[in-house]
């Protein structure tokens, strides 16, 4: 297969070509400019009152949180800030089904293109859950979140590390039984949602079996892998 044709079949940047020893200018070019698009995704600020108010459009309310991290060129530079909240919240009543979490991660751009589009697509078939919007948040504030609402689990929506063709991809969390203390392990991921990656109906259809797996097994993370489910079930059903 020739790189020509490769190049049809991914945004990975094969087959650019060569003018002497370096790239063709315009391959040169669009690196930089895919650069300067990934660090400018690491370093926006979310908007959260625009994105509060864009929930609240759609009847879905919000409540605003920050993380330890008092600004961003901390958070960068100290990944464990962004995993604690900065002061601890009451929540009036207790326990819930499950608690959406939408974190800013490492591209507010993904936030503020993908996250209400997907939850559009899950909230409904979910009552009413909360929604916590967290400034400077990393993966692991849900678990204090979903700790604190007392939820079955945790979802946190967040933007993903920037690549040099997506700056703006959104990936999931999904955590039951959230507390401090947990690790990767314990959680279930769906990455790489954005316009050339996962749709927003793939990403809410994974995630709603997801959820439903999770809570009928009690569990999530490694012990919750979607074909060891699919296998578990045609055997439940053809034993």
């Amino acid at each position: 297969m020739s790189p020509a044709t490769l190049r049809d079949f991914t945004l990975a940047r094969v087959g650019l070509g060569r003018v002497g020893n370096s790239l063709p200018t315009r391959e040169l070019l669009d690196f930089q400019l895919a650069h300067a698009r990934a660090r400018d995704a690491v370093h926006a600020k979310l908007d959260s009152a625009s994105l509060a108010l864009e929930l609240e459009r759609k009847g879905f309310k919000s409540l605003l949180v920050r993380s330890a991290a008092p600004d961003r060129a901390t958070y960068l530079r100290r990944p464990d800030l962004g995993r604690r909240l900065g002061e601890s919240f009451v929540v009036a009543g207790s326990g819930c089904d499950a608690v959406f979490v939408i974190a800013d991660g490492l591209s507010a751009l993904a936030i503020h293109r993908h996250a209400i589009p997907l939850l559009e697509r899950v909230l409904p078939q979910f009552g009413e859950s909360p929604i916590v919007i967290v400034e400077q948040g990393r993966v692991a504030i849900g678990d204090e979140i979903g700790a604190a609402f007392q939820a079955e689990l945790s979802v946190v929506l967040i933007g993903e590390r920037p690549g040099l063709s997506s700056p703006d991809s959104l990936g999931i969390y999904l955590t039951w039984h959230p507390k401090p203390g947990l690790t990767d392990a314990d959680r279930n991921c769906i990455s790489n949602i954005h316009g050339e990656g996962l749709s927003y109906e793939a990403a809410a259809h994974k995630l709603v079996f997801l959820m439903n797996e999770s809570r009928r097994r009690k569990l999530s993370g490694v012990q919750l892998r979607e074909g060891t489910l699919l296998k578990k079930d045609q055997h439940e059903l053809h034993p």
